[in-house]
């Protein structure tokens, strides 16, 4: 367990150091987006998104190399770790092919499906599910075929499109992964708990930069990564109930937007202060900034971070 909380640490170091070094050179090359937020609507490097993905795969090539050469972490399965990376990549590519040249909103929302195939070549996860109020189900050869493809596009989907303000992505994933680690320490999930600490350890060190003001935008690489690397730990920890619930806000931004045809969603920008767009509520950003009346960026993002930070209780809760 000591070696996990390590491992977090490494990736948490190169990560934070990294991001200094490919923040100057994404905006020499020219790969920056605009902070949407902000009165003057600055130029910032994005694809941040990147370091994320490559602090991840540190982590985890670190933990295949401890129980390889010096037989570490012994629960580990090396075949689990080696599918995480190859969904997690292919994401990635998926991501920086968005970021680059913006394919079109459909292709993008299916293309997870291929994305999941390593995870389906091992089978990963149990057929039987708990079903809160119902009891076990066993889905048979479905649940590999049908809803592990499925639960990767969905939380891939869901992360890429809860979005758009400083921090917002990076804090509600360091929410999802805490939640999923204490879940997965509780079930006692070795495998679940290596990756859900990993990626813990690479928001820490992202949120740095990411907060507002934001230094770097993490980009479509950074969202569908963060909410692929969820699934994939909710299922290898077989406690896919968790992701449900903490899916739940994801979902209510997905009802609001598919209403109005998936707009994009930012603020309106006035003295500092965001306020919900006179044309209405498009998004569950909108939803509380029209509530509210209006509040600053900082204050928004942690307004939806502790309501996804609710349903993490809830879902701690089902498991305790």
């Amino acid at each position: 367990m000591v070696l996990i909380w390590l491992v977090a640490l490494f990736s948490f170091l190169i990560t934070f150091i990294a991001f200094p070094v490919v923040i100057p050179r994404l905006k020499k090359a020219g790969i920056t987006g605009k902070n949407m937020n902000s009165e003057i609507q600055e130029e910032i490097p994005e694809m941040g998104g990147l370091v994320i993905v490559a602090g991840f795969c540190g982590g985890i090539i670190l933990i295949i190399f401890l129980k390889i050469f010096f037989g570490f972490l012994p629960d580990v399965y090396l075949v689990t770790l080696l599918a995480t990376l190859s969904t997690v990549l292919i994401v990635a590519l998926i991501g920086i092919f968005d970021d680059l040249i913006s394919m079109r909103q459909i292709i993008k929302a299916f293309m997870p499906l291929l994305a999941a195939l390593p995870l389906v070549a091992i089978e990963i996860g149990d057929r039987i599910l708990k079903i809160p109020f119902i009891g076990f189900i066993n889905f048979g050869i479905w649940y590999p075929l049908v809803l592990v493809p499925l639960g990767v596009t969905g939380a891939t989907n869901a992360f890429n499109m809860l979005a758009g303000f400083n921090g917002l992505e990076v804090g509600l994933g360091i929410v999802c992964m805490v939640t999923v680690s204490i879940i997965a320490y509780i079930v006692g999930s070795v495998n679940a708990l290596a990756i859900s600490l990993t990626c813990l350890g690479v928001l820490f060190a992202a949120l740095y930069y990411n907060w507002y003001p934001a230094k770097i935008l993490v980009g479509d690489v950074g969202t569908l990564s963060i909410g692929t690397i969820l699934a994939v730990t909710v299922m290898v920890g077989d406690f896919e109930t968790a992701g449900v619930i903490l899916i739940i806000p994801f979902v209510i931004d997905f009802i609001i937007k598919a209403a109005h045809r998936f707009p994009y969603t930012f603020g309106v920008c006035r003295e500092g202060k965001l306020y919900c767009p006179d044309d209405g509520a498009k998004g569950l950003s909108h939803m509380v900034l029209k509530i509210s009346g209006g509040m600053k960026e900082t204050h928004l993002v942690l307004t939806l971070i502790g309501i996804e930070a609710i349903f993490g209780i809830l879902a701690i809760l089902v498991y305790l």
